[in-house]
């Protein structure tokens, strides 16, 4: 199995749309002046906000495929089917910095945790 050679436009594709996905958070979890039903609660026609939770789980889903992506050009340099160590270091690095970046990002939330329990009432 040979592994793709390293492709710098799909890279700097895919940074672009990380910066426009991040642009797009920017306002996320600010008031967006809902319609309003009977309760004060947004309307049942209402559009549907993004979730945390939905968005946590595709970027530790996407982790995970980066790092089963690494799993494989390892084990298939291992066995000898591939002969290009760079593109399986390359995928060993976009692995272990994908997993860094996760974390991160849950020391964070854990720190946030650890301060919202830590607010008197």
């Amino acid at each position: 199995m040979m592994l793709a050679a390293v492709d710098t436009s799909a890279i700097l594709k895919l940074r672009q749309q990380i910066l426009a996905r991040n642009e797009g958070l920017q306002g996320f979890g600010q008031p967006q002046g809902l319609p309003k039903g009977p309760m004060g609660i947004g309307a049942p026609g209402a559009p549907e906000q993004p979730q945390f939770g939905t968005a946590l789980n595709e970027a530790l889903r996407s982790v995970s495929s980066i790092q089963d992506q690494a799993t494989a050009a390892t084990n298939s340099y291992e066995t000898g089917q591939t002969h290009d160590l760079a593109s399986v270091m390359i995928a060993r690095q976009k692995a272990a910095i994908a997993f860094e970046a996760t974390l991160q990002a849950r020391n964070r939330l854990v720190g946030a945790y650890k301060d919202v329990m830590n607010m008197p009432l």
